[in-house]
């Protein structure tokens, strides 16, 4: 199958006979450029022992789409993310983050059959982060085999590099071509990769070399509105009615730089065969955000008397103020995050074949690592008013001449706080495999394959503490300081600029300009935060206040804190049996085996306990004497899994076949939930009556950044499939599947037990990860392509392709938190907040699917190759997903609290916390190729030609809000490519 990836695919056919004449000679037609891809595609599908479907390269360096994330969400059953951080869904990604298959995040990746990853706390790779002109070929399995490596409950995710013996000689190529962004102005970035290949045969064998660089650079412009969570108020006539306290707008312009260096060397001689391979792929991004945002109490805002309102009481229109006569607080930053990592794979392959023996030792040595800086400094205005109407597809905020010269004054603005957060992660593994395959002579029995693994991985992530570290240099609320540092007090002056917002939603929105803090201070951390905050020190030595302290930046590798060390070992034994009938009337083959894996893991961590009981001559409840410590301190775990598989085929005819597969499947928690840093406390309620102290109870509690004890996510999985391969390149194929999910990962509370001084072991109740819900992913996959070959002249070259996807999901705790209001504050311990989402009405909602799953998924592609064209426009679309619950920008501590059988009833003091949905999204895509020879190629290809705005929402009981609608505009490349 790998011998497909490179070349041309040659399908022979015969020319009609007539009476006339003597038969034709049989005609080899030789199809190349995306039909010979797709072809390839179907053939290792149809061919597969597994469920499994593939994307081919036309050529080296030329994958479908400009990332690997892109190409994978052309895949039946996959589906990737739109955002740059599940916990921060208000950046958005232009070529696609994380992947799901089949509904489910549980992906195992690889890089040629090997383990490959990130250094980012999880356990596979950032797609986007591989240069795709490196890639030959991409294998998403569905279900597993027993000589798969284990870990993959949603798919598994194979990218395949070229080998020097995939061409039948001397093999070179160059492309190069220039990107073009619609709303960066006509900007445009460079890519550039280039491959050279050849093969020699020696006395001492057959030797081979293959060198493959890339390097791509991607300039691209985000621009945003948003609405922020509506509150109950009251509107002008005393009416219960539900208002945002604000809506705003940002900018985010991102440049990102793809490196990758990919060499292989093979040699083969009579029973000896081996094959040594180096894969480097470097990353580098960086953003910078304009953003203004409302930051008011919402219980200041009013509408004006001309407000309207929608059937459920949400505002459509209106003007808001602020009930303080002091303005709507907004903040306005600016923000820098850049990050850098690489990923390094060296592996080594021996095979010796003989007989019906085949032997197959393989080691690999993988390191990868990732840092990153995330700065913001902000300045605040306290708008007089803000109008809305948000009755549109997108919101409208209207000005008028007078808000647009109030926000383009500097003199209206302060300087208002910092944030600052840094990490930094390491990971490598070691991993020894060995397989062995005997070939039996037997009409039944195909073979018989046996193996083991062995790995040692280890992790070190580094966080900044507190992660994300937001620190005041001046806000309304402090007491303390004699007044705001605004920028036309001399002393606090300058360092700003006037942000104008240009082409802003590709022209058709006009925004406001905006006085943002300059992108060098978010860049000059710590020495320009430190030159900010005397700010506050000025004004609060002003007020003649006492204590004015300095600032301090979060601490950053010296706080146990903010260290997660993991270190995993595993030893996996397999055996698979394949076997077939042939002589049946409709053959059966397959496979069963059994996959056998033991994970023995080291979490480096550290514990804290503190006590706030109190102490002397008490009566009641005793206390236990336990004494306070804070200690590294390590956590050993160790499980084992058993792993059975099946795979059936039965061939109703040549092109018409069926599948059954079942299996067990596991995914290990990611290292970033197995963080072993625990704080625990103990706590009394007490009672003083004349002196005497009563302890009325006991409190033992404590919180766990995560669990290092957890086990994996394991699922039961059955597929079924119907696949009618009607033409070379023309299929339909039809997949059900079902996994029954045991074991996910919530976080909820686990038992931790700590010894008193007379050592009796008590119990403390620890908020933290645990393995607490099961749950499920079910539903149908269908696929269909086909070239229109009937069709005359030119017509022929037209084809088209079609897949959709349904799934049906359901997450269920084994205990469940529910309960019909919204208590307490916004910690880990706030279960019900963080499981099932509150509204700032205070009440609950639960019931909420899976994370990143879309119930349906579709791509539809027109294709034409025809001489010397070769040209696609593809569609793809998936329905509203969850993103996440209790994310930034969704949260907060002032919910109203509707208890009535609360203590403080009416009261805005309960956290809140709403659901962030993707709304449904589309984006029409297009490429077209001309060959003017052999050897020379020129192309054009185009993302997002409807130029699509995505749609975020945020669930409140008044509907699905809008809360976010991101603009990206259109991109263009033109590419040009050689073959020597």
């Amino acid at each position: 199958m790998t011998m497909m990836l490179s070349g041309a695919a040659v399908a022979q056919t015969e020319a009609p006979k007539t009476t006339d004449a003597p038969a034709a000679e049989p005609v080899a037609v030789i199809v190349t450029g995306q039909r010979a891809a797709l072809q390839s595609a179907q053939k290792i599908k149809q061919n597969s022992d597994e469920i499994v479907d593939s994307i081919v390269a036309e050529d080296m360096g030329k994958l479908p789409d400009r990332s690997v994330t892109e190409v994978l969400q052309r895949v039946v059953g996959v589906t990737i993310d739109r955002t740059m951080s599940k916990g921060d869904p208000e950046h958005f990604s232009v070529e696609g983050s994380g992947v799901s298959i089949r509904g489910l995040s549980y992906v195992r990746s690889e890089l040629n059959g090997r383990d490959s990853f990130s250094a980012n706390g999880g356990r596979s790779l950032n797609f986007e982060d591989v240069p795709p002109e490196l890639v030959a070929g991409v294998d998403i399995y569905k279900n597993p085999s027993a000589e798969q490596v284990e870990g993959a409950v949603g798919g598994l995710v194979n990218l395949r590099t070229a080998m020097p013996f995939d061409y039948k000689g001397f093999k070179a190529s160059v492309s190069a071509d220039r990107t073009w962004s619609e709303l960066k102005r006509g900007k445009t970035s460079p890519s550039a990769s280039g491959l050279v290949s050849n093969r020699w045969k020696t006395d001492a064998g057959e030797f081979g070399a293959l060198l493959d660089l890339a390097y791509s650079e991607s300039g691209t412009r985000t621009d945003a509105f948003q609405v922020e969570p509506y509150y109950p108020l009251k509107d002008a006539n005393g009416n219960k009615v539900f208002v945002p306290k604000g809506a705003q707008w940002r900018t985010l312009e991102f440049n990102r730089k793809r490196e990758g260096a990919y060499g292989a060397l093979q040699w083969k001689k009579d029973e000896w065969a081996s094959s040594l391979t180096y894969f480097k792929s470097k990353y580098q991004m960086q953003w910078d955000e304009q953003a203004i945002f409302a930051q008011s109490s919402p219980y200041n805002i009013r509408v004006s008397p001309d407000a309207t309102f929608g059937s459920n009481g949400q505002l459509l229109t209106g003007t808001l103020t602020d009930s303080t006569g002091a303005g709507i607080n907004f903040g306005d930053d600016t923000r820098t995050s850049n990050r850098k990592s690489d990923t390094t794979d060296v592996s080594w392959n021996l095979r010796w074949r003989r007989n019906s023996w085949t032997v197959s030792t393989d080691l690999q040595y993988i390191k990868a690592k990732t840092n990153n800086l995330d700065s913001t400094v902000a300045t605040g205005i306290q708008m007089p008013k803000e109008k809305l109407d948000l009755t549109g597809n997108v919101p409208r905020i209207i000005f008028d001449d007078a808000d647009r010269a109030y926000l383009a004054n500097p003199n209206n603005y302060y300087w208002a706080f910092t944030q600052e957060h840094l990490d930094r992660s390491k990971a490598d593994e070691k991993a020894w495999k060995t397989d062995v395959k005997y070939d039996f002579d037997n009409p039944v029995l195909r073979d018989v394959r046996f193996g083991v693994r062995l790995t040692d991985r280890e992790a070190v992530t580094t966080n900044s503490n507190p992660s994300y570290h937001w620190a005041a240099i001046t806000q309304p609320w402090q007491g303390e300081i004699s007044g705001l540092a605004y920028l036309g007090d001399p002393r606090f002056a300058g360092n700003v600029n006037l942000h104008t917002f240009d082409n802003f939603f590709n022209g058709g929105v006009s925004v406001p300009s905006v006085v943002f803090p300059n992108v060098s201070l978010a860049q000059g951390f710590p020495g320009t935060y430190t030159e900010l905050h005397k700010y506050y020190e000025i004004l609060c030595k002003e007020k003649g206040t006492s204590n004015c302290a300095a600032w301090t930046p979060a601490t950053f590798g010296t706080d146990p804190a903010g260290t997660n060390r993991q270190k995993e070992k595993t030893k996996a034994l397999y055996g698979q049996l394949r076997f077939g009938w042939d002589n049946l009337k409709y053959p059966v083959d397959g496979n069963v085996g059994l996959r056998y894996v033991k994970t023995d893991s080291t979490a480096f961590g550290y514990t804290v306990f503190n006590s706030t009981a109190p102490t002397g001559t008490l009566t009641g409840v005793p206390i236990p004497s336990i004494a306070p410590f804070s200690k590294s301190q390590d956590y050993d775990n160790s499980y084992h899994n058993v792993l059975p598989s099946l795979n059936l085929r039965l061939k109703a005819s040549d092109t018409l076949q069926f599948r059954f597969a079942a299996a067990s499947a596991l995914s290990r928690p990611d290292f970033s939930q197995l963080q072993a840093y625990t704080t625990l406390s103990q706590s009394a309620d007490t009672t003083t009556i004349n002196g005497v102290t009563t302890v009325n109870s006991v409190s033992h509690t404590g919180s766990g950044d995560g669990n290092p004890m957890l086990r994996p996510t394991t699922s039961k999985q059955v597929d079924l499939t119907m696949e009618w391969y009607f033409a070379p390149t023309g299929s339909f194929t039809a997949a059900i599947f079902n996994k029954r999910l045991k074991d996910v990962v919530v976080k909820q509370v686990y038992n931790y037990q700590l010894p008193d001084t007379t050592g009796r072991m008590q119990d403390f109740t620890v908020t933290g990860p645990i393995n607490g819900a099961r749950g499920h992913a079910r539903g149908i996959e269908l696929a269909y392509q086909q070239y229109f070959d009937q069709l005359p002249g030119a017509w022929s070259g037209l084809g088209l392709q079609a897949n959709f996807t349904f799934v049906d999901s359901e997450r269920k705790l084994y205990n469940s938190v529910y309960s019909k209001y919204c208590t307490g504050g916004n910690n880990a311990a706030n279960l019900n907040l963080n499981l099932n989402g509150c509204d700032t009405d205070g009440t609950t909602f639960g019931n909420l699917p899976l994370e990143g799953l879309s119930r349906q998924s579709a791509n539809v592609a027109l294709l034409y190759d025809k001489g010397p064209i070769s040209a696609r426009l593809a569609y793809n679309w998936r329905s509203k997903s969850l993103q996440a619950v209790n994310v930034n920008g969704t949260n907060g501590s002032d919910g109203t609290d509707t208890n009535p059988a609360s203590p403080t009833y009416g009261q805005t003091n309960v956290a809140w916390a709403l659901p962030t949905w993707s709304d449904a999204y589309g984006q029409l895509d297009a490429a077209f190729f001309y060959k003017f020879s052999d050897k020379i190629q020129l192309g054009l290809e185009a993302q997002n030609l409807t130029d699509a705005t995505y749609k975020q929402l945020m669930q409140q009981n008044i509907g699905m809000m809008g809360r976010a609608w991101f603009k990206t505009g259109r991109r263009v490349v033109a590419k040009l490519s050689y073959d020597f």
